[in-house]
């Protein structure tokens, strides 16, 4: 559930820098627009994916920069419970392409924290997102790259973290929208590939497992995702006292937001004190440092894992319900000491036996530098499905 790292190093993970490095990400989201940020109520009518406004934004640092042009969008998209959302993200095309040309791929985010400040769309138009390497990687090969937000990201926020039946729509609504805004200049019949590392990850594969009845008209073409969260009730039993307890208290949070399960009720005096200050200021360094070692028990009055209504919610956002039609690219840490590596392997099981077209690679190292070893792969594999190269696979 931590981020992707990316190819020049592993800022990806905040949580694992040095105390110094969160001030960039702190100072690049204290600069983001309320007013932008905050949706409309009410909504406006429309479609999945119609953009409700857009303004131009900056594609990341300089070198970003000289490779593509960057809009922020505000689009529609669909919630946990079936019923119409905004969501925030930025839109990256490349300038020197033919745009009406040009494959789009859906980028789901890594971890970014509860915090307002942590969104992931101001870090890129202020040069400060983590997975900015890999985003390059993919505009230099001529792939316009959408970036969700996901769910709740404004002023008062209440982002719905590991929440596939959310993420899933808003990763595709994004490409939707990408195509929907005129200065873009992207085509709706443009070959499209989701993919994420982590909670993005697990946002690739949702919205893998959504498109067929979701967003049919989209030509979906490949999916890549690494140290996917499959099974939320596994992966809150590896992290209880373990020192990523702070990425299962933020799904709590997350669930919470998504489907109103009364968890303030559920908290100690101590664990509303700190679930408030979570959701008001903590980013992915904060998840990690501050909450290593703690446990259920340290917050709550009674365990949100054995709760009949948690475990609907976890139930109703486990993959591997529904099949995925387009190539899969598969990849985790056998040594992952934060998403189970077990839980993940159980889902690349279940899709082969359903007929998905997996493709699985594994690497005896954790978290972080399972990613490092997947970036270059997960290009390779999104250049052959672009190609309309037939994919093969490993089950």
């Amino acid at each position: 559930m931590i981020a992707m790292a990316t190819a020049t190093g592993v800022c990806g993970a905040a949580a694992f820098a040095p105390p110094g490095a969160a001030a960039p990400l702190r100072a690049a989201a204290d600069a983001g627009d309320d007013a932008f940020y905050t949706p409309p109520s009410p909504l406006p009518a429309g479609r999945p994916g119609d953009v409700i406004r857009s303004r131009p934004a900056k594609a990341g640092p300089p070198a970003a920069r000289k490779l593509a042009d960057a809009w922020q969008v505000m689009y529609l998209s669909t919630d946990a419970n079936g019923r119409p959302d905004a969501v925030t993200g930025i839109v990256l095309v490349p300038k020197e392409v033919d745009r009406s040309k040009a494959p789009i791929v859906g980028l789901g985010p890594g971890t970014h924290g509860p915090a307002f400040r942590c969104t992931p769309s101001t870090m890129v138009n202020m040069g400060a997102f983590y997975e900015q390497s890999a985003v390059n990687d993919m505009l230099a090969k001529g792939w316009a790259v959408v970036v969700t937000d996901y769910e709740g990201y404004h002023p008062n926020p209440k982002t719905t973290y590991v929440t596939g039946r959310s993420e899933g729509p808003a990763v595709l609504d994004g490409i939707r929208a990408a195509t929907r805004l005129t200065e873009a200049g992207l085509s709706a019949d443009a070959k499209v590939a989701v993919r994420g590392y982590s909670q993005g990850g697990g946002a690739a594969m949702w919205a893998g497992e959504t498109q067929p009845g979701y967003a049919p008209e989209l030509n979906l073409v490949g999916v890549v995702a690494g140290g996917v969260p499959a099974d939320l009730v596994k992966m809150g039993i590896s992290l209880n006292g373990k020192k990523g307890f702070g990425f299962l208290a933020y799904a709590l949070v997350g669930l919470d937001n998504a489907y109103g399960l009364n968890m303030d009720g559920q908290l100690t005096p101590a664990g509303k004190t700190a679930f408030d200050n979570m959701r008001a200021g903590d980013c992915a360094v904060e998840l990690f440092n501050d909450y290593a070692g703690k446990s259920i028990a340290d917050y709550y009055t009674r365990s949100p894992l054995a709760d009949p209504a948690w475990q609907a919610a976890y139930g109703a956002n486990k993959l591997g319900k529904d099949v995925i039609k387009a190539p899969v690219f598969q990849y985790h840490g056998t040594n992952d000491e934060i998403v189970n590596f077990a839980q993940a392997e159980a889902l690349k099981n279940t899709y082969c036996a359903a007929g998905v077209k997996v493709t699985w690679k594994t690497w005896p190292m954790g978290h972080l530098t399972g990613v490092l070893q997947g970036n270059a792969d997960a290009v390779s594999f999104l250049t052959d499905r672009f190609a309309g190269v037939e994919a093969t696979t490993t089950c």
